[in-house]
């Protein structure tokens, strides 16, 4: 079965797929908008890659998700998988089309940041080495209900022993608060970020960090402002910005999400990033966070991608914080071009989250 490029035509097919493992099915908007990535429509790559059958049909799929990175003046782009799905009978299946993304040109990497412990092994034995060192393996989360998180946790073991059961239990662990877009009471130099034009202080910011010199994902407000619009949201990202002496020293970005149905909201942690010189910034916004948690309806809040830096950053919050993964989720190999990556510390925003994780449903509106 030959590999192939992903076309618009796939979709209803690439659909079906993500509803076969249980995962959100993005609507036609949202595919629209994933091809305006203005990363994707500078390199021109496809938007993924499938295992096609005798019909040309697509029978397993890998998404094809393209960033923008700066280093001082140089621009660069990097590769990441998203939605790897292999059904069982094609199990096996996935080296081609993992091989298909990673020998794409003019990429100075090909990563994942969201490997699952399945996924995890195969990245293994196609040569992506654990990345970032020390922190590949590391994810982080506070609680904010223990009750409800405990609940999760109670239903996901009735999955596990009885998984015919928890699909008729419909969607679990809701609250009143999601979606009613509440007012956040947030400490001091942290508001809410709604200027991202290109003469924002949000733009400044940007700006400066690219002057540091070292290699950050694009954050640009152009980048920004298509991030924030993605159209199979249910409720607006948070984006937060930490100011200090008149500019913004800071920027953090958090969704709504929910595993499955039966898991409790999440705030997940897409981004959280600061100037050199301003490590208080990112303590603040994490503080931001996790007091906007609970008025937002999550139970807990997560960081799904740490680097090294970050944890050096978050100081007494990396301390507070519950370890979980345990696996080695994030991936990466190099092309040999002179750029050196040991500068780089991603964050979420760095990987498939933004566009994967499965949106909160709100207002009487299922996930699929």
């Amino acid at each position: 079965m030959p590999v192939r490029d992903f076309a618009p035509a796939d979709i209803p097919a690439v659909d079906a797929l993500h509803r076969s493992v249980g995962w959100p099915v993005r609507s036609a908007a949202g595919w629209t908008w994933l091809r305006q990535n203005p990363a994707q429509r500078a390199t021109g790559v496809p938007l993924g890659y499938v295992l096609a059958d005798d019909q040309d049909r697509p029978a397993a799929f890998l998404g094809n998700l393209v960033q923008g990175f700066r280093q001082g003046e140089r621009t660069v782009y990097g590769a990441t998988g998203f939605s790897l799905i292999v059904p069982p009978e094609k199990a096996g299946r996935s080296r081609g089309l993992v091989k298909a993304l990673m020998t794409q040109p003019g990429m100075f990497a090909h990563y994942t940041f969201n490997a699952n412990p399945a996924a995890a092994r195969i990245y293994d034995r196609i040569g992506l080495e654990p990345w970032p060192v020390g922190t590949h393996a590391l994810k982080l989360s506070w609680i904010i209900d223990p009750l409800v998180c405990a609940a999760g946790r109670g239903l996901r073991q009735i999955d596990d022993r009885w998984p015919g059961l928890t699909p008729r239990l419909g969607e679990r662990l809701m609250n009143r608060c999601l979606g009613q877009g509440r007012s956040l009471r947030l400490p001091a130099g942290v508001t809410v970020l709604t200027d991202v034009t290109d003469s924002s202080p949000y733009a400044a910011f940007w700006q400066a960090l690219v002057a540091e010199g070292r290699l950050v994902a694009d954050r640009s407000p152009a980048m920004l402002r298509w991030r924030l619009t993605n159209p199979d949201v249910t409720t607006a990202p948070l984006a937060l910005a930490c100011s200090h002496g008149g500019r913004v020293v800071g920027h953090a970005l958090a969704v709504l999400a929910k595993d499955n149905a039966i898991s409790p909201p999440v705030l997940e942690v897409i981004d959280l990033i600061a100037l050199e010189g301003h490590p208080e910034a990112v303590a603040s916004l994490m503080q931001a966070m996790i007091e906007a948690a609970p008025t937002l309806g999550a139970a807990k809040v997560r960081l799904q991608v740490v680097s090294p830096r970050l944890l050096s950053q978050l100081g007494g919050w990396e301390r507070r914080a519950r370890r979980e993964g345990g696996w080695g989720h994030g991936h990466a190999t190099f092309a040999a071009d002179g750029l050196d990556p040991a500068g780089w510390s991603p964050t979420p925003l760095d990987g498939d989250y933004l566009i994967c994780l499965r949106p909160v449903p709100v207002s009487g509106s299922p996930v699929p």
